[in-house]
């Protein structure tokens, strides 16, 4: 959404820029002769990233308060690999705000250790769908953990272990396959937040387009020669901004969600009919619970089996034990590899899941058109999605709507991707690179881009999480006060000044280094090419507008000057968030009015220009079969210097006589609930930082199998299931997991549970795993 704003300290704003963590990986890959007439060896990966679920600021919105809380559906890193003759690309999908550059130089240096150079940052993209409701601190840079109190280890580990294995996976299952590609339009997933910004625009341009918004969805299928479809990926441009800047859960968002539901759909598909099949793609998969033989639908008799069945007291339990209940871990055949499906984040600087439009909380009226405003107070102004005022009700719809368009690609690709893999890469300083911009009169101009800052408009937030106190969009002059707070941490000396002009510095980020570096300067350029498909690696948001002119700038290289490698028959598509982040660009045009990518664009008026110079040598570079020189640039590791105040887990307690596990508010007994109501139990539960339950479950609906057989049916991997965690105050070793399942429509009818899995630290330090269940009841 944005860019992280320290001032936001003092009150909960959204920053717009990441997020981070589902990791999708895709490598291609072709040594020697390739099997069974197929172009390509394909293989997919996806592990668990959802990190701390508990204490840890939330990225993306930089408010202060937002801190998690439990988990509306986990976090995956999900990956490709393929390759034909010798080159191998990896592109990996996160369920995370943005990618970090600190995160990928350690997935490198792991890759680097294990299959040599196989792997570098050369072939290796990773790329966050920027939900703002993955764990911060993962990032290295002062600016973006500012909100997190520094550096999070936690949330690190979890992502670059992840990635590393989601990658492991997808080298572990390439074999021969092939890979197709297909097209389609969604109109209603994605609105212009900025359109007052998108209309200064040249006209002429403007007219080019029907939309406001990218409006094009891109897919890749992958084929497996023996065993039929197991994947796909896709690129979409929306915002991870359908859940709120006041949610505490973590979640996937609108992209996340999609994920799972395509790939609930499609393995649930291999367990049907094909006529049930098509009746699927109407809407949002049914659960797996459905494998389970429906009980005869007695009311009396499910009622007096539900009675027999009370609370179970808390119990110790195993560290596999939460693993082994997985939902999905029970449908997976070990000798198939599981179906992977990634939406990508695409250019989707300006554009909002907020399908409804922007309206003032206080009187319902539309915002102002030009600063977002309502009475001249950003505070007030909200975006409203599809589900409106419900935000899980808006990420579904969203998650959904992309979820079906894929589902028709997928069902629709005939487009066969054949040719080479190929890749470009290298480092740019973009803190005072020359462009070179050519004039009307043939001539050209030489300018330069600046060193980071962030403008006041930064502050003012966005529709889709407005900011606080004065602060607008729009705005290009700034004001005293704050100019005077500026000024406290650094004053930006004149040529600075002039350079970012007409945006008003509210911090001067590139020349800030104590304690160390507060904003990226050194940054990633990559192409990664798949037969007829580029991909633009960027290292940031792009506009809609500006994403339009990268991908048709990089798209003329290619096809120019006759070259025939392409046929005519090229697919460009922009992967944002890529590598590393450093937030926003604009057009030069949109930078002129100061909305808050504009004030977010971090290297000046020229940072467009920058970036499609850059990409069309690379583009030049890959067409011409030539090398890229490594530059004398290397982004920095700082690691070492990382500084955290987030307070360690000291240690878990329960009342005396109460032990972990115990349900402290139970399910009523004898209780029928309907398909659409919501069953909660509340357990004695600890702090869920003392084990993350990676690839495992804190929440567990089971439905009972005969007379006396669990069987897993839903568990915080699901979209209906919410595991909530807290404690009666932040220094409390007390705290409680309340489990909420809001029970699907398509729900088997019987008798049910609910289960919850944890770990509690004693006081010397030792981890000791536990779990508890609530009373069964009946579902109708």
């Amino acid at each position: 959404m944005g860019l992280f704003m320290p001032f936001n300290l003092l009150r909960g704003r959204r920053i717009g820029a990441i997020a981070i963590w589902v990791s999708i990986a895709l490598v291609v890959l072709s040594g020697s002769q390739v099997q069974s007439g197929s172009d390509y060896l394909v293989g997919l990966g996806s592990y668990d990233i959802t990190g701390p679920a508990a204490d840890v600021n939330l990225m993306g919105y930089t408010n202060t308060y937002q801190i998690a809380s439990g988990i509306h559906f986990r976090l995956r890193a999900r990956s490709i690999v393929a390759e034909p003759q010798g080159n191998r690309v990896v592109f990996v999908n996160l369920d995370a705000c943005m990618a970090s550059q600190i995160v990928t130089i350690k997935v490198i240096e792991r890759l680097r250790a294990r299959y040599g150079d196989l792997y570098t940052e050369n072939n290796v993209a990773i790329s966050g769908i920027h939900t703002h409701a993955g764990p911060g601190g993962y990032l290295q840079y002062v600016v973006y953990i500012v909100t997190s109190l520094g550096f999070v280890r936690q949330s690190f580990d979890a992502l670059v272990d992840g990635i590393e294995k989601s990658i492991i996976q997808a080298h572990q299952n390439l074999r021969p396959g092939k890979i197709l590609i297909n097209k389609g339009e969604i109109l209603d997933a994605g609105v212009n937040r900025s359109p007052s910004a998108y209309l200064n625009n040249p006209a002429a341009e403007r007219s080019k387009y029907k939309h406001n918004v990218d409006t094009e969805m891109t897919l890749l299928k992958f084929v497996d020669d023996g065993w039929g479809p197991v994947g796909s990926f896709n690129w979409f441009a929306t915002h991870g901004t359908s859940m709120s800047r006041t949610n505490s859960l973590i979640s996937g968002d609108n992209k996340g969600a999609a994920a799972r539901f395509m790939e609930d759909w499609f393995q649930q598909n291999v367990n049907r009919s094909s006529s049930s099949e098509e009746n699927e793609a109407e809407g949002v998969p049914r659960r797996v619970s459905n494998i389970i033989p429906t009980i005869q639908n007695n009311h009396h008799e499910l009622l007096e089996l539900a009675a027999s069945f009370h609370s179970s007291p808390g119990r110790p339990a195993t560290r596999t034990l939460n693993v082994a209940r997985r939902v999905r871990g029970v449908l997976r055949q070990a000798d198939k590899p599981q179906f992977v499906s990634a939406f990508c984040q695409s250019n989707c600087g300006d554009v909002s899941p907020n399908v409804l439009g922007a309206f003032c909380i206080d009187t319902g009226k539309p915002c102002d058109f030009n600063h977002s405003t309502c009475g001249g107070k950003n505070e007030l102004c909200y975006g409203r999605g599809p589900g409106y005022p419900d935000e899980f009700e808006s990420t579904r719809i969203i998650g959904e709507r992309q979820f079906k368009k894929a589902v028709d690609l997928f069902k629709g690709a005939s487009e066969q991707i054949n040719g080479k893999v190929d890749y470009r890469h290298t480092y740019i300083d973009f803190s005072q690179l020359e462009v070179t911009l050519s004039k009307q009169d043939g001539g050209s101009e030489a300018v330069k881009t600046c060193p980071a800052a962030m403008g006041f408009a930064l502050a003012a937030g966005t529709t889709d999480g407005p900011g606080a106190f004065d602060f607008k969009q729009g705005d290009d002059e700034g004001n005293p006060f704050w100019r005077l707070v500026r000024n406290f941490l650094k004053t930006p000396g004149e040529e600075q000044k002039n350079c970012h002009n007409p945006k008003p510095i509210l911090l001067d980020t590139g020349e800030m280094t104590k304690p160390y570096d507060w904003a990226p300067s050194i940054l990633p350029v990559q192409i990664l090419r798949i037969g007829q498909l580029v991909i633009l690696s960027v290292p940031g948001e792009f506009t809609t507008m500006a994403g339009r002119r990268l991908r048709d700038a990089v798209k003329m290289v290619l096809t120019s000057g006759g070259n025939k490698e392409f046929n005519g028959n090229v697919h460009v598509v922009i992967a944002g968030l890529t590598n590393t982040y450093s937030q926003y660009v604009t057009t030069l045009e949109e930078y002129q009015v100061q909305r808050y990518e504009g004030a977010s664009t971090l290297y000046g008026p020229h940072t467009l220009s920058a970036y499609i110079q850059e990409f069309q040598k690379l583009a030049h570079a890959l067409i011409g079969g030539q090398p890229v020189v490594p530059g004398i640039f290397q982004p920095p590791d700082l690691l070492d210097k990382q500084i955290s105040f987030l307070m360690p887990v000291v240690a878990d307690a329960t009342p005396f006589g109460v032990k972990f596990g115990d349900t402290s508010s139970d399910v009523p007994k004898n209780s029928t609930f309907m398909r659409g109501d919501t069953v909660t139990a509340v357990f004695w539960s600890a702090c869920p930082r003392n084990d993350l339950m990676t690839e495992g479950t804190f929440a567990l609906v089971e439905m009972l199998q005969g007379g006396d057989t669990w069987f897993p049916a839903y568990d915080d991997d699901d979209f209906c299931l919410r595991f909530k965690w807290s404690r009666p105050s932040k220094l409390s070793t007390r705290s409680h997991a309340t489990i909420e399942w809001r029970i699907p429509v398509s729900a088997t009818p019987g008798v049910y549970r609910l289960r919850h899995f944890g770990a509690a630290k004693a006081f010397l330090g030792s981890i000791h795993h536990f779990s508890g269940s609530s009373s069964a009841f009946v579902v109708a």
